[in-house]
């Protein structure tokens, strides 16, 4: 059962040793343009509420009410800080990392769980998450745990599997480690040098970063692009549409409780196709990178960006 929490630092009440009880965890993201680029970032936040002590959030200069949306979620637990988005640092996203490093630096938990705006964690999976903070708590070999990721294109019923979606990433990391997110905050590295040793929470993670309706997708696109390469790929999303790519099938999982209004209130069509006149060359290369990983199965080439304690 997981532990529900009202206010930062405490826990259910139990007669069990101290040992026994899920250490302090920490929630962190940062957001800002939420609902100009139409992210799900409350519904984030919610999805790991149940088992965090705190949620740190940095809200950026934006031109909606992205402050009001998450001061919606009303819980003592939730701190939000401002965070101000340099807009003359326009290469490669690498101002999302200087962001969310901003944000971890605030946290006040050993266990330090990142969620983007856009990734939203099954109920089902929070009992095993709180139970792999605790089994790994005194075990300072572990700086962080790892979760699969399901991605979603064009449609809350497509999921994309090709290999350039990865399959798995690190989410929570130890503080006293001294992990840093890197590059666009994809990722996390121990002193911004070395790939965190990890071991696997047991939960999942549904990413809704690419299934929203095609206008607001070009929007978010469009600004993201910013961070970038600044403002010269603008126009490129002028006539976006989800295009036929390999790799999409159809979802056949639940969604999280917490995103369950929002797919049903989808109101766009996509659904896959398999149409090879439709693919780029990266679309051939992952194709026959598939057929090799059939034949020899193992997957040649992905690049895991930390290591996997046996």
């Amino acid at each position: 059962m997981v532990d529900s929490r009202s206010t930062p630092g405490t826990r259910a009440s139990t007669d069990a040793p101290e040992l026994d009880s899920p250490p302090f965890i920490s929630g962190f993201t940062v957001i800002r343009n939420a609902r100009q680029m139409g992210y799900p970032v409350v519904q984030a936040i919610r999805s790991i509420l149940p088992i965090v002590d705190e949620y740190v959030v940095g809200v950026g200069q934006s031109d909606d009410d992205t402050r009001e949306i998450i001061e919606s979620i009303d819980d003592p637990r939730i701190r939000i800080f401002d965070a101000y988005w340099d807009p003359s640092k326009q290469k490669s996203g690498f101002v999302l990392a200087e962001k969310t490093n901003e944000a971890l630096d605030q946290c006040r938990g050993e266990w330090c769980f990142y969620l983007q705006a856009d990734e939203v964690v099954h109920e089902d999976g929070l009992p095993v998450i709180v139970e792999a903070c605790r089994r790994y708590h005194s075990d300072p070999r572990v700086e962080g745990l790892l979760f699969k990721y399901i991605h979603f294109y064009g449609s809350y019923s497509v999921v994309a599997k090709a290999r350039n979606w990865y399959r798995q990433e690190v989410r929570i990391v130890r503080r006293s480690a001294g992990a840093r997110s890197i590059w666009d905050a994809q990722s996390f590295l121990v002193g911004e040098e070395r790939k965190p040793r990890v071991k696997w929470s047991g939960a999942t993670i549904h990413h809704y970063g690419h299934v929203k309706p095609p206008k607001r997708m070009a929007e978010k696109h469009r600004q993201m692009s910013r961070w970038y390469y600044g403002n010269s790929k603008d126009r490129a999303f002028d006539d976006f549409s989800f295009r036929q790519s390999y790799g999409l099938k159809e979802f056949e999982g639940t969604h999280p409780e917490v995103m369950k209004e929002l797919v049903a209130a989808q109101d766009w069509a996509f659904e896959p196709r398999f149409d090879p006149r439709e693919w780029t060359r990266r679309d051939v290369k992952n194709f026959l990178s598939d057929l090799l990983e059939k034949v020899i199965r193992y997957r040649v080439g992905e690049w895991k960006k930390f290591k996997l304690l046996k």
